[in-house]
């Protein structure tokens, strides 16, 4: 029983240890590249320049722009200190220019627009760029690269294990394209802790049998269970990524951000209070449709390329799904191999109890655009 406890309290920690804020440290670096002329921007969270160098000028809690504008020139000497890029020609000069403000999804970045001056006369043929942004202070810290040349659109992720890549500015490998958002997809749904505190919600419910709590279902009927609710999921969420990732339809990511709150709430209700009935899979697909629309803001981030739009849409999405079966693959025999313990019905109420609290903070913090508790 203890050997089955910390295991099981193991992997509960490892999930809810970014529950603290809506996802991890992201920064979105995006290079464009003309004949010889690079430019590019940088958005890059102020929490995380707040922690690194200090921008709360007073100490109240609170960012101006004022005390953001007064320290640009300190942004952009930190940043571009840890951006290398070069050519085959050897290394570019990293020159700063404007600074901007943008809100994303999970609050407010400061945007560093800046240009490279690079050795040589002729078009490069390639980039190397190394990125150290925050190594030294988040080893969970990713860059998330867009690079653009002659219209064709690559992306690659940073973090402190591969600080360093070089891309061909060539036609880009179509393969290497889809790997690369795959990848994407797998990461996504690992940093987004309310998606995973969604499905876990659907999960815990399935190796006991409906309105019997003291009861366990059989591993047979608890694995349909789980794919029926995991295939409404992925169908919901599948249809509005790719409605909102082509433009096809818009809403307000704070609209997007509050009903995915909300979502987390209900679903962790239910495990409590039968809302649904019986109906675990309409209740999925139903919420899919608007978490679909939270898995398409990265994207925006990101950019889709042209020239391969649809490969990289369905890369991107079969990314989520690994990511998203690859949590399943790994609760589901846990929580089966627990099922007819004390621990596992506790778990069962009080985890559910808990993840509705969670839940029910972040949507007030997005509902009301306030912060309730610090990230």
């Amino acid at each position: 029983m203890n050997v089955r406890l910390l295991a099981f309290l193991f992997l509960l920690c490892a999930w809810c240890a970014p529950a603290q804020a809506h996802k991890p440290s992201d920064s979105y670096l995006a290079i464009s590249v003309q004949d010889q002329q690079i430019t590019g921007q940088w958005d890059i969270a102020l929490r995380d320049l707040d922690f690194a160098i200090g921008l709360d000028g007073n100490g109240d809690g609170t960012l101006t722009w004022d005390e953001i504008r007064a320290r640009h020139q300190a942004i952009s000497a930190y940043a571009l200190q840890r951006l290398q890029v070069a050519t085959t020609a050897g290394a570019c000069t990293l020159q700063p220019g404007e600074q901007l403000i943008d809100n994303h999804t999970d609050g407010a970045y400061s945007v560093l627009r800046f240009t490279a001056a690079c050795p040589g006369s002729a078009a490069p043929a390639s980039l190397d760029i190394g990125y150290t942004l925050f190594a030294d202070l988040d080893p969970q810290h990713k860059g998330l690269l867009k690079l653009t040349h002659d219209g064709e659109t690559q992306t690659a992720i940073f973090d402190p294990d591969s600080p360093r890549q070089t891309l061909s500015l060539a036609a880009p490998d179509r393969l290497a394209q889809f790997g690369a958002y795959v990848k994407h997809g797998i990461w996504h749904i690992w940093i987004g802790t309310d998606h995973i505190l969604f499905l876990l919600s659907l999960l815990l419910p399935a190796v006991l049998l409906p309105g019997l709590r003291e009861q366990q279902a059989g591993l047979r009927a608890a694995f349909f269970d789980v794919l029926k609710v995991v295939t409404a999921f992925t169908l919901a969420h599948s249809i509005t990524l790719t409605l909102a990732s082509l433009s096809l339809i818009s809403l307000p990511s704070r609209w997007v951000e509050s009903a995915i709150a909300a979502s987390v709430v209900l679903a962790a209700l239910n495990n409590l209070f039968p809302l649904f009935r019986g109906r675990r899979p309409v209740a999925a697909f139903v919420f899919g449709l608007i978490h679909g629309f939270g898995f398409a803001s990265v994207l925006r981030d990101l950019g889709l390329p042209q020239s391969s739009l649809v490969s990289s849409l369905f890369g991107f999405n079969v990314g989520v799904e690994i990511g998203q079966l690859a949590i399943v693959a790994v609760f589901l025999p846990l929580a089966w191999w627990l099922r007819r313990t004390w621990f596992y019905r506790q778990l069962f109420t009080w985890g559910s109890l808990a993840i509705a609290l969670v839940a029910a903070i972040w949507l007030a913090e997005r509902v009301l655009d306030i912060k309730l508790i610090s990230a």
